[in-house]
């Protein structure tokens, strides 16, 4: 058993029940991995959760991704040792100086891709290739909306989209955070707090109603995305920065143009060991040959997870938030 220090939520609430603490940790048990955390991810599911929006048992340790080096292995771990550099995503309690983790939910990280960047990739990445590889199969010539363009998901969506054919309707809050998504390969950007009619822009952007719209805003945006499809286009709503959506009358699909509506998990989309290997490999394997570009955009010690948070609540940030173990 060794000391670790976490990051606690003690109640359901707001960034005021966060509380770093130390405590015991177990060594691994059987089918388990012990791993020194280099960086953990800040993502809004942490934010969901703390809320209680998806409910959790507390107290709990908050986070569902990060990176490190592996220290110690329980029985029965073959195919991960000691020493072995790995990441992880879809598992909970990953926000702490060291974790337990199931041997089957770590995957090794490429020579040459750094740890911190390794735990930026994880659910942000996976999100970002679920989405265009087989929520909306993004081909040649697909036109796509990418909401928050500038965000962690936002940017490695704009990527992924560009790398498959696919052109990029980018919004975002500010002329600054179009000018990354424009980096990135957008070919058309909207500052949505400069326009009356958003769909409106939008369709006047593309030309024609989108494919699909890629919509982790939520309640602000939800509306727009759906007004900007073209007939039979995609509404992928996964994620509620602004809130989540109010339930809606379904009709709204048919005379919109016999739409189609998803709000996927990432979780049913790795729930196979296979399946969770192929997307963190391609994605990695991306990272590490240069193709696919992680924006670490704020870098906080675990000390100070509340500010990390209010930072990405408040919708001020650009790329990835991470936490580490000390400033």
């Amino acid at each position: 058993m060794i000391r670790a220090t976490s990051v606690f939520v003690s109640e359901p609430g707001d960034r005021s029940v966060l509380q770093v603490r130390d405590h015991d940790l177990p060594d691994p048990a059987a089918g388990e991995v012990q791993v020194e955390v280099a960086a953990a991810g800040v993502n809004f599911i942490d934010v969901y959760k703390r809320q209680g929006v998806y409910p959790v048992p507390t107290p709990f340790v908050l986070g569902e991704e990060g990176a490190g080096t592996v220290t110690a292995v329980g029985a029965g771990v073959t195919d991960v040792a000691v020493g072995d550099r790995v990441a992880w995503c879809q598992s909970a309690g990953s926000e702490s100086t060291v974790v337990n983790k199931p041997a089957h939910l770590v995957v090794r990280v490429p020579d040459g891709v750094d740890l911190e960047v390794a735990a930026a990739a994880m659910l942000q990445g996976l999100t970002a290739h679920y989405l265009v590889t087989s929520t909306y199969a993004v081909g040649p010539g697909d036109i796509a909306l990418v909401h928050a363009a500038a965000g962690g998901v936002g940017q490695l969506l704009v990527q992924l989209v560009t790398a498959r054919g696919g052109v990029v309707v980018a919004t975002a809050g500010s002329d600054e955070k179009l000018e990354i998504a424009r980096a990135l390969g957008a070919q058309h950007l909207i500052n949505y707090s400069t326009v009356d009619d958003l769909a409106a822009a939008v369709r006047e952007a593309a030309g024609r109603g989108v494919d699909v719209a890629y919509d982790g805003v939520g309640r602000s945006t939800f509306d727009a995305s759906l007004a900007s499809l073209r007939p039979r286009g995609m509404m992928v709503l996964f994620g509620g920065a602004s809130g989540q959506v109010p339930p809606f009358d379904i009709q709204r699909l048919n005379s919109g143009g016999s739409l189609f509506l998803t709000r996927p998990t990432l979780a049913h989309y790795v729930a196979e060991r296979e399946e969770y290997e192929w997307r963190a490999r391609e994605v990695l394997d991306a990272v590490a040959d240069g193709s696919l570009k992680i924006d670490v955009g704020g870098r906080y010690p675990l000390s100070e997870a509340a500010a990390a948070y209010e930072a990405l609540e408040g919708r001020r940030t650009t790329g990835k938030l991470i936490l580490v173990p000390t400033a």
